[in-house]
């Protein structure tokens, strides 16, 4: 079929940049057999010295008219052997070819300040990017963690193209000099949000993975101001008393702590995060309708919680544990759901992978985790991606900026 969407991915760990450009153009190039019609890379920040000359040396070797990327602590991508790899901390680069024939593909560079206020039409957002809402753009978007405004990006997009996906990560790299390097059109900028908008014959599909599991029961939220929880109702069968009576977070929290089990005690004294449900109205919550956020500090005078998010009255919570088996785990159940939710979902064309610096081989002792179990799935689709320093993913319909996640966005025809 001529209007078959098709992608290329290449993966190199050639210490030399120009040998590192080189190979992946070549593998790419030679796997997509397709005029390239947008270029996503990545690269390590192993090369951050050398993100200056990337650009000029992929003009030389990519006749692509659209490319954007930037750096990370790791990237992933598809090795020499056809095989996914992870690799952090040491010189990579990955690079992702699509030939997207019937796709209105349209790039941006966004700096903060240009970023209308949140109270501005939708228009203005409109204006922004350059796409119509009817066109019902899918978004990647990659952002300077210090420059970019992300948040108020990402609700102004959500504004804008309430129905759109948007999918990305936060550039990161090493500690030192902490510049990011964010990749438009070859050219090299150090702030803001770079991106693209894809909209036509094209689906993007998520998994956002936030390697989490419930504990306890969701409480609703009586009295919480900005991000401090100070009252909540809990549940009559959640009650050890039993009344159903407001109580103080901190102490349905030490309750809660003294029926769990001796394992997950020990993991609650570092790997505790409060989970906000999303939905108003669903009655029984269950997995991925939580938004887990970090669990900020406790204030033992007055009994209350702080959390990663401001909180209002009504809203439901529920805390939550992280560790590498639960990550596993979520991660597989999402993938199990999606296979069976999309029956074609071995022919996906392509997708991208953001995936938090806190996961990979720090979290789970073995490389290439996430990335693997994800093509034991979807067999076959090539995968280009990052670790990042956040990760951009919906839950429940709305865009959110991720910690700990790994967000991975599938694109296939409609």
């Amino acid at each position: 079929m001529t209007n078959q969407i098709k992608w290329a991915n290449a993966l190199s760990t050639r210490p030399s940049l120009e040998a590192a450009v080189e190979e992946v153009a070549e593998r790419a190039n030679q796997s997509l057999q397709a005029s390239a019609d947008l270029a996503v890379v990545f690269i390590s920040s192993a090369f951050a010295s050398e993100y200056t000359r990337l650009m000029p040396l992929f003009r030389e070797v990519l006749s692509v008219p659209a490319i954007i990327g930037c750096g990370g602590g790791g990237v992933i991508g598809v090795n020499r052997q056809g095989e996914v790899q992870e690799i952090e901390g040491e010189p990579g680069l990955s690079l992702s070819l699509m030939s997207l024939p019937g796709v209105n593909v349209r790039t941006f560079h966004v700096l903060p300040e240009s970023l209308p206020d949140l109270d501005s039409s939708p228009d203005t957002w409109v204006d922004l990017i350059g796409v119509l809402p009817q066109a019902e753009p899918q978004f990647v978007l990659l952002a300077d963690p210090f420059t970019s405004g992300i948040n108020d990006l990402i609700q102004g997009l959500d504004f804008a193209y309430p129905g759109s996906i948007k999918v990305g990560g936060l550039a990161s790299g090493s500690a030192v000099g902490g510049s990011s390097g964010l990749f438009c059109n070859y050219r090299l900028h150090r702030e803001g949000t770079v991106g693209v908008a894809l909209s036509g014959n094209l689906v993007v599909e998520t998994i956002v993975a936030q390697g989490c599991r419930p504990i306890g029961e969701p409480y609703t939220v009586i009295a919480g101001e900005r991000n401090v929880v100070m009252e909540l109702e809990v549940p009559v069968t959640a009650q050890v008393g039993g009344s159903g009576k407001p109580r103080k977070p901190l102490d349905v929290l030490r309750d809660l702590i003294q029926t769990l089990s001796e394992e997950d005690r020990m993991l609650a004294q570092n790997s505790l995060f409060v989970g906000v449900a999303r939905d108003e109205f669903k009655q029984d919550l269950e997995h991925g309708d939580f938004l887990i956020r970090n669990l900020l500090g406790v204030d033992p005078r007055v009994g209350a919680i702080a959390i990663g998010d401001r909180v209002r009255p009504g809203q439901r919570i529920q805390f939550h544990l992280r560790d590498a088996h639960t990550s596993a785990d979520d991660l597989e159940m999402l993938l199990r759901r999606y296979q069976q939710q999309t029956p074609d979902s071995n022919k996906g064309a392509g997708a991208l992978m953001f995936s938090c610096l806190g996961r990979g081989e720090g979290l789970y002792g073995s490389p290439n985790f996430d990335s693997r179990m994800f093509r034991r799935y979807l067999k076959n689709v090539p995968i280009g991606g990052f670790f990042c320093n956040g990760e951009i993913g919906p839950v429940a319909g709305n865009t959110f900026l991720h910690g700990y996640t790994s967000v991975f966005g599938i694109c296939r025809q409609p």
